[in-house]
């Protein structure tokens, strides 16, 4: 409307139509993306209003010009395939799996640094891959996504601050921005890497991409296609007489602790001929395979807990390398690394500190507070681990009931009730930030289930 009225048909033929044709219903969502890019986070319902106002200041034409220019940077962010760069498709689509559109008033900035050749190719596959590595392991260390629309928003103008792009510190000072962000060191990432839950709802595509790239990073001459592969349970989710024999006693708490770890996850073409098969028949399957990822189950007779976390172990050490941490490595031993030998005393969960004697206490303390404040979420535990609660108590070896009537088996290793906090948290959508224990080193040289 601020464009004259003779015009307006021929604008709005050669600018706004085709944005709309362009982008279609991810249209308002652009325009929102694309006034954050500026540095001030705009909400959808201000979109109108935030337009209104600042075509209002500027000259209205060469603000749709732009617009339109910026509209297929944003059609390439959402659809990789429209990039003509194989290398940028290629990192495209792999941010696009880890499903953070948050980044994309960011990544409009950047992209516009590339076409006018402010930052070269390569700069900008780099920003994409510090992007990848940044969001990955914050996701793996299950830290919340909550606040990462105001990092982004203010990212850019942060990173090039008295800057000049083509100087090549750009990188470095993105970089050096992010890892103040709660960007997970190696300590974090990897101990999280081998007990955090990786397959199910939204998980299950990031899990794919963790385990295709360790499959890539073998870098075999002749590359297998990864395309049509899923994701296999070698201990299968649903367990047949034979797991349950095979895993022994505690096959209750190693299905449900590590049946969806990364210890125990590959790819295969015959998922579905694989089903609950025993070990040996999935080792027939995987010896035919063409991946590198199967040819680790070959020299191996069974698959028990030891085996899944061994795997996991040397899966996260690919994984390490492939995700490398790009800041300042400093980091002190991850808390799961350092519960032998010692016992709880303090158990800070969103910002209520409790006093605590035992990892009963910890356990009790940390289920208490998640039925409080995620009632439908704590259903969902239930449901998923009836082995380390329920609703009825003869169900356990040693249960202590919690305030909604549930009860908790207490009959755990400290390391056992650690990973049961971890998975619950998870299943909570709960940000692991909030929670956290002070402990003490105690004469034992290892813990046992800990007393009542």
């Amino acid at each position: 409307m601020r464009i004259h009225t003779d015009s307006q048909e021929s604008v709005y033929a050669q600018y706004w139509q085709p944005m709309q044709n362009l982008l279609g219903e991810n249209l308002t969502e652009f325009i929102r993306h694309y006034l954050t890019r500026t540095g001030v986070e705009v909400k959808q319902s201000e979109v109108y209003f935030e337009i209104k106002e600042r075509i209002g200041t500027s000259d209205a034409l060469s603000y749709l010009r732009d617009l339109c220019i910026f509209s297929e940077y944003y059609s390439r962010l959402l659809n990789p395939e429209r990039e003509s760069r194989e290398t940028v498709r290629k990192y495209l689509r792999r941010l696009n799996r880890l499903e953070v559109a948050t980044v994309y008033p960011f990544l409009l900035n950047c992209y516009d640094d590339w076409m006018k050749d402010r930052i070269t190719e390569q700069e900008f596959t780099s920003v994409l891959q510090v992007l990848e590595n940044f969001i990955l392991r914050r996701f793996v260390c299950n830290i919340q996504t909550r606040g990462l629309n105001r990092i982004f928003a203010l990212l850019y103008s942060q990173v090039s601050k008295d800057t000049d792009l083509a100087t090549g510190t750009f990188l470095e000072r993105l970089q050096l921005t992010l890892q103040n962000r709660d960007y997970p060191k190696d300590a974090e990432f990897r101990a999280r890497l081998v007990d955090v839950k990786l397959y199910g709802g939204n998980r299950s595509e990031k899990c794919k991409l963790i385990l295709e790239s360790i499959e890539e990073s073998f870098k075999h001459k002749e590359q297998v296609s990864l395309n049509g592969l899923s994701i296999e349970h070698v201990v299968p989710q649903t367990l047949t007489n034979w797991w349950r024999e095979h895993l022994g006693e505690d096959w209750a708490v190693t299905h449900e602790l590590l049946r969806h770890t990364l210890g125990n996850l590959t790819l295969t073409a015959y998922n579905s001929e694989l089903s609950n098969d025993s070990f040996e028949l999935k080792k027939n399957h995987f010896q035919n395979s063409h991946l590198e990822l199967n040819q680790y189950f070959q020299l191996k007779e069974s698959w028990s807990r030891e085996h899944i976390e061994e795997r996991a172990e040397y899966l996260a050490n690919i994984a390490l390398r492939i995700w490398s941490y790009f800041g300042d490595e400093s980091a002190q031993p991850s808390q799961s690394s350092k519960l032998t030998g010692t016992i709880p005393k303090s158990l800070c969960f969103f910002g209520q500190e409790n006093i605590v004697r035992s990892w009963r206490d910890v356990l009790e303390l940390t289920l208490n507070t998640i039925a409080d404040l995620e009632p439908d979420s704590f259903k969902e535990i239930t449901q998923q681990f009836p082995r380390f609660i329920g609703w009825d108590e003869k169900d356990f070896r040693s249960a202590r009931q919690l305030h909604n009537g549930a009860f908790i088996e207490v009959h755990l290793s400290a390391q056992d009730i650690y990973a049961f906090c971890m998975k619950a948290i998870e299943t909570a959508d709960l940000s692991i930030e909030e929670w956290h224990i002070e402990t003490q080193e105690t004469n034992k040289g290892s813990l046992q289930p800990p007393s009542i």
